[in-house]
């Protein structure tokens, strides 16, 4: 059996090498290094799989989130709502353009942002809200737009872990995830679903004024050479990572598909095991498995840890500590008490290894030895 990992890059770019070495070449070939053609058509590229008018690029998905707050002109002390239970880069773009982050708890099955907890925590001071679609499932976009469209808000969609998730609107609407907000983010970190080899980050929106914008101050303010509308920054997608996206976009479908046929084995496997309960998924969304996180009754989670380490099976805990409690927001002041769903995740969730190579063979051995583990 091969050896079991959290991601299997090797094992991808063993499969796709052929092409991701010709685009590497052409690359170096070229020597475009920043701002080669390849950027522009996997911006392109993207456009037409996200079916969004604009795809900007940048130097990864936390400039992403940073980016997308900024065009939208907020004033220092403005409220942003977002999730307790994500990333940190979620809340920390947020704090350091001087902005207020307001957290709220997630819903405890499908572990995105509760629409009623945004409801609860709307002030006059809020003016935006971001919702994290984690582990590759839509948050509720349509209750969360309807909040938005009421309050007057804008919303920034962080969905560095659902590129290719369909969300499904109540008539029948498919958008992808990160179309539905004004603004949507996305990562290129190589353990995303649509990975490069080193940083990368996108955002989308259909509003050609913001666009323009952004592509302005991800290049130093330009729009045209020495010319500084905008105070900006330097996040570039290099050429490199692009050549290797535009590959890797062609298999994205497929990536995510072989995930979800992952995510049913296990799914079949504990079936009957009352001391894990598997993903939720939600009516309203596909879900396309970044992470295949169980939540481990009882008070077992730690100890089924050790004993996968025993079997040379990796896992993740994704999240192990609320945002709330970290030292650099203890300014937000929060207390420990104030956000019990997250607390609760936090001391429940494993994520187990998932990847589009995972072979029956390992899923076998992962999950066989998961039930030992509750049998012995």
């Amino acid at each position: 059996m091969r050896e079991i990992q959290m991601v299997d890059l090797k094992a991808q770019y063993e499969k796709f090498g052929p092409e991701i070495d010709n685009a590497i070449k052409s690359v170096l070939v070229s020597t475009a290094f920043i701002k080669g053609p390849d950027v522009k058509l996997f911006e392109q590229e993207l456009q037409e799989f996200m079916g969004v008018k604009n795809v900007v690029s940048c130097a990864n998905g936390t400039d992403a989130l940073q980016l997308a707050l900024r065009v939208l002109d907020l004033k220092p002390g403005d409220e942003v709502i977002t999730t307790d239970f994500t990333f940190i880069a979620t809340i920390e773009v947020v704090a350091l353009l001087g902005l207020k982050p307001v957290i709220v708890d997630p819903d405890p099955g499908s572990f995105n942002i509760s629409v009623e907890a945004i409801k609860r925590a709307i002030t006059l001071k809020t003016k935006a809200i971001v919702p994290v679609h984690l582990f590759g499932q839509c948050a509720d976009m349509e209750g969360i737009m309807e909040l938005a469209k009421k309050h007057d808000l804008f919303v920034v969609e962080d969905a560095a872990q659902a590129t290719g998730a369909d969300y499904i609107f109540k008539n029948g609407i498919v958008k992808k995830a990160g179309t539905i907000g004004h603004i949507g983010t996305t990562s290129f970190f190589p353990s995303k679903n649509l990975g490069c080899y080193g940083d990368g980050g996108a955002l989308y929106t259909n509003d050609e004024s913001w666009a323009n914008k952004l592509r302005s101050i991800a290049n130093h303010g330009m729009k045209l050479r020495y010319h500084y509308d905008d105070i900006g920054v330097n996040s570039r997608l290099d050429t490199l990572q692009a050549a290797i996206l535009r590959v890797k976009l062609k298999y994205l479908n497929e990536f995510n598909e072989a995930r979800r046929e992952a995510a049913d084995h296990y799914n079949k496997a504990f079936a009957y095991c009352s001391s894990i309960s598997v993903p939720e998924r939600v009516k309203y969304s596909s879900h396309i498995f970044h992470q295949y996180t169980i939540k481990v009754k009882d008070g077992k989670r730690d100890a089924l840890k050790k004993f996968l380490e025993t079997k040379n099976i990796p896992s993740m805990v994704y999240y192990p500590g609320p945002l709330h409690l970290q030292n650099a927001y203890s300014f937000l002041g929060y207390s420990g008490n104030d956000f019990p769903v997250t607390t609760s995740l936090c001391n429940e969730v494993l994520s187990l290894p998932m990847h589009p190579e995972m072979d029956k063979e390992q899923l076998d051995y992962i999950t066989n030895s998961i039930l030992e583990f509750f049998n012995k």
